[in-house]
Protein backbone atom coordinates (compact mmCIF):
# COMPACT_ATOMS: atom_id res chain seq x y z
CA UNK A 1 0.00 0.00 0.00
CA UNK A 2 2.90 2.46 0.58
CA UNK A 3 4.42 2.13 -2.67
CA UNK A 4 1.11 3.60 -3.93
CA UNK A 5 0.88 6.69 -1.76
CA UNK A 6 4.90 6.90 -3.40
CA UNK A 7 3.76 6.64 -6.98
CA UNK A 8 1.24 9.12 -6.57
CA UNK A 9 3.73 11.93 -5.17
CA UNK A 10 5.49 11.07 -8.08
CA UNK A 11 3.19 11.47 -10.71
CA UNK A 12 1.45 14.35 -8.79
CA UNK A 13 5.03 16.14 -9.04
CA UNK A 14 5.47 15.16 -12.45
CA UNK A 15 2.01 16.28 -13.76
CA UNK A 16 1.59 19.48 -11.71
CA UNK A 17 2.67 21.49 -14.11
CA UNK A 18 -0.05 20.42 -16.57
CA UNK A 19 -2.96 21.06 -13.22
CA UNK A 20 -1.38 24.50 -13.04
CA UNK A 21 -1.74 25.82 -16.77
CA UNK A 22 -5.09 23.81 -16.49
CA UNK A 23 -5.81 25.90 -13.34
CA UNK A 24 -4.78 29.20 -15.17
CA UNK A 25 -6.46 28.99 -18.13
CA UNK A 26 -9.92 28.29 -16.39
CA UNK A 27 -9.23 31.61 -14.29
CA UNK A 28 -9.50 32.63 -17.87
CA UNK A 29 -12.11 31.98 -18.67
CA UNK A 30 -13.64 34.20 -15.63
CA UNK A 31 -11.30 37.13 -17.09
CA UNK A 32 -13.60 36.61 -20.39
CA UNK A 33 -16.90 36.64 -18.96
CA UNK A 34 -15.52 40.14 -17.50
CA UNK A 35 -14.74 41.34 -20.90
CA UNK A 36 -11.10 41.20 -20.17
CA UNK A 37 -8.63 39.80 -22.32
CA UNK A 38 -7.20 36.23 -21.51
CA UNK A 39 -3.79 35.69 -20.25
CA UNK A 40 -2.98 32.56 -22.75
CA UNK A 41 -4.03 31.66 -25.91
CA UNK A 42 -3.48 28.27 -25.31
CA UNK A 43 -1.47 25.28 -23.03
CA UNK A 44 2.04 26.19 -25.14
CA UNK A 45 1.57 29.63 -24.46
CA UNK A 46 0.36 29.21 -20.84
CA UNK A 47 3.56 26.93 -20.51
CA UNK A 48 5.97 29.65 -22.16
CA UNK A 49 4.23 33.00 -20.32
CA UNK A 50 4.75 30.92 -17.03
CA UNK A 51 8.44 29.97 -17.32
CA UNK A 52 9.01 33.84 -18.65
CA UNK A 53 7.35 35.23 -15.78
CA UNK A 54 8.01 33.29 -13.05
CA UNK A 55 10.78 30.86 -13.73
CA UNK A 56 10.92 27.17 -14.46
CA UNK A 57 10.07 26.51 -11.32
CA UNK A 58 7.22 28.65 -11.61
CA UNK A 59 5.24 25.53 -13.46
CA UNK A 60 5.48 23.71 -10.02
CA UNK A 61 3.77 26.06 -8.01
CA UNK A 62 1.09 24.32 -5.85
CA UNK A 63 2.55 21.21 -6.17
CA UNK A 64 2.51 20.73 -2.25
CA UNK A 65 -1.20 21.36 -2.41
CA UNK A 66 -1.87 19.45 -5.07
CA UNK A 67 0.32 16.14 -3.44
CA UNK A 68 -1.75 16.75 -0.48
CA UNK A 69 -4.79 16.74 -2.10
CA UNK A 70 -4.20 13.54 -3.86
CA UNK A 71 -3.15 11.76 -0.66
CA UNK A 72 -6.63 12.64 0.83
CA UNK A 73 -8.34 11.25 -2.63
CA UNK A 74 -6.25 8.27 -2.33
CA UNK A 75 -6.66 7.64 1.93
CA UNK A 76 -10.63 8.59 1.23
CA UNK A 77 -11.68 6.13 -1.66
CA UNK A 78 -9.36 3.64 -0.88
CA UNK A 79 -10.17 3.49 3.17
CA UNK A 80 -13.91 3.80 2.86
CA UNK A 81 -14.06 1.56 -0.37
CA UNK A 82 -13.74 -1.40 1.78
CA UNK A 83 -14.90 -0.71 4.69
CA UNK A 84 -17.97 0.20 2.95
CA UNK A 85 -18.23 -2.91 1.12
CA UNK A 86 -18.20 -5.32 4.21
CA UNK A 87 -20.48 -2.86 6.07
CA UNK A 88 -23.22 -3.24 2.93
CA UNK A 89 -22.29 -7.14 3.25
CA UNK A 90 -22.25 -7.70 6.50
CA UNK A 91 -25.70 -5.68 7.15
CA UNK A 92 -27.21 -7.83 4.50
CA UNK A 93 -27.66 -4.82 2.17
CA UNK A 94 -26.37 -7.16 -0.30
CA UNK A 95 -24.20 -10.08 -1.44
CA UNK A 96 -20.81 -9.17 -2.74
CA UNK A 97 -22.06 -8.69 -5.66
CA UNK A 98 -22.13 -5.44 -8.42
CA UNK A 99 -24.45 -3.74 -6.07
CA UNK A 100 -22.47 -3.69 -3.29
CA UNK A 101 -19.92 -2.68 -5.18
CA UNK A 102 -21.84 0.22 -6.45
CA UNK A 103 -22.69 1.05 -3.15
CA UNK A 104 -19.72 1.08 -2.01
CA UNK A 105 -18.18 2.99 -4.72
CA UNK A 106 -20.13 5.95 -4.23
CA UNK A 107 -19.35 5.87 -0.43
CA UNK A 108 -15.99 5.74 -1.23
CA UNK A 109 -16.40 9.14 -3.55
CA UNK A 110 -18.00 10.80 -1.08
CA UNK A 111 -15.34 10.11 1.45
CA UNK A 112 -12.88 10.80 -1.50
CA UNK A 113 -14.45 13.83 -1.85
CA UNK A 114 -15.62 15.46 1.45
CA UNK A 115 -11.88 14.47 2.59
CA UNK A 116 -9.71 16.33 -0.70
CA UNK A 117 -12.43 19.41 -1.19
CA UNK A 118 -10.27 21.81 1.05
CA UNK A 119 -7.07 20.59 -0.34
CA UNK A 120 -8.19 21.59 -3.80
CA UNK A 121 -9.62 24.59 -2.97
CA UNK A 122 -6.37 25.57 -1.37
CA UNK A 123 -4.47 24.16 -4.26
CA UNK A 124 -6.70 25.64 -6.89
CA UNK A 125 -6.18 29.58 -4.58
CA UNK A 126 -2.16 28.47 -4.84
CA UNK A 127 -1.84 27.99 -8.73
CA UNK A 128 -3.92 30.82 -9.63
CA UNK A 129 -1.89 33.18 -7.45
CA UNK A 130 1.00 34.38 -10.31
CA UNK A 131 4.32 35.11 -8.73
CA UNK A 132 4.60 39.37 -8.39
CA UNK A 133 7.44 40.82 -9.08
CA UNK A 134 8.30 42.12 -6.36
CA UNK A 135 7.34 38.39 -4.48
CA UNK A 136 4.38 39.72 -2.89
CA UNK A 137 1.78 36.76 -3.00
CA UNK A 138 -1.63 36.66 -1.45
CA UNK A 139 -0.97 33.37 0.35
CA UNK A 140 3.00 32.61 1.75
CA UNK A 141 1.65 29.12 2.08
CA UNK A 142 -0.85 26.27 1.69
CA UNK A 143 -1.59 26.79 5.61
CA UNK A 144 -1.68 30.32 4.86
CA UNK A 145 -4.05 30.05 2.10
CA UNK A 146 -6.21 27.38 4.18
CA UNK A 147 -6.38 30.23 7.38
CA UNK A 148 -7.15 33.23 5.29
CA UNK A 149 -9.61 31.24 3.47
CA UNK A 150 -11.73 29.98 6.61
CA UNK A 151 -10.89 33.93 8.47
CA UNK A 152 -12.28 35.67 5.40
CA UNK A 153 -15.12 33.36 3.83
CA UNK A 154 -15.22 30.71 6.63
CA UNK A 155 -14.91 27.19 7.40
CA UNK A 156 -17.70 26.21 4.41
CA UNK A 157 -15.49 27.78 1.80
CA UNK A 158 -13.59 24.90 2.05
CA UNK A 159 -15.74 22.67 0.53
CA UNK A 160 -16.81 25.59 -2.59
CA UNK A 161 -17.06 23.20 -5.85
CA UNK A 162 -18.39 19.99 -3.72
CA UNK A 163 -20.90 18.44 -6.04
CA UNK A 164 -18.97 19.28 -9.22
CA UNK A 165 -15.94 16.87 -7.55
CA UNK A 166 -18.04 14.63 -6.49
CA UNK A 167 -19.81 14.31 -10.00
CA UNK A 168 -16.60 14.09 -11.44
CA UNK A 169 -15.06 11.58 -8.62
CA UNK A 170 -18.35 9.60 -8.23
CA UNK A 171 -18.31 8.19 -11.46
CA UNK A 172 -14.75 7.35 -11.63
CA UNK A 173 -14.93 5.34 -8.20
CA UNK A 174 -17.76 3.67 -9.50
CA UNK A 175 -15.72 2.62 -12.94
CA UNK A 176 -12.61 1.74 -11.14
CA UNK A 177 -13.93 -0.80 -8.18
CA UNK A 178 -16.49 -2.39 -10.22
CA UNK A 179 -13.91 -2.86 -12.64
CA UNK A 180 -11.44 -4.17 -10.04
CA UNK A 181 -13.77 -6.37 -8.49
CA UNK A 182 -14.77 -7.85 -12.17
CA UNK A 183 -10.90 -8.51 -12.70
CA UNK A 184 -10.34 -9.59 -9.07
CA UNK A 185 -12.80 -12.13 -9.49
CA UNK A 186 -11.69 -13.21 -12.65
CA UNK A 187 -8.84 -13.85 -11.89
CA UNK A 188 -9.29 -16.00 -8.60
CA UNK A 189 -7.82 -13.21 -5.75
CA UNK A 190 -9.59 -12.44 -2.50
CA UNK A 191 -10.58 -8.51 -2.02
CA UNK A 192 -7.96 -6.77 0.14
Amino acid sequence: MLYIYFLQLIVQVIASPADLVKVRMQADSQMMSRGLQPRYSGPFDAFNKIVQAEGFQGLWKGVFPNIQRAFLVNMGELACYDHAKQFVIANRIAEDNVYAHTLASIMSGLAATSLSCPADVVKTRMMNQAAKKEGNVLYKSSYDCLAKTVQVEGIRALWKGFFPTWARLGPWQFVFWVSYEKFRKFAGLSSF
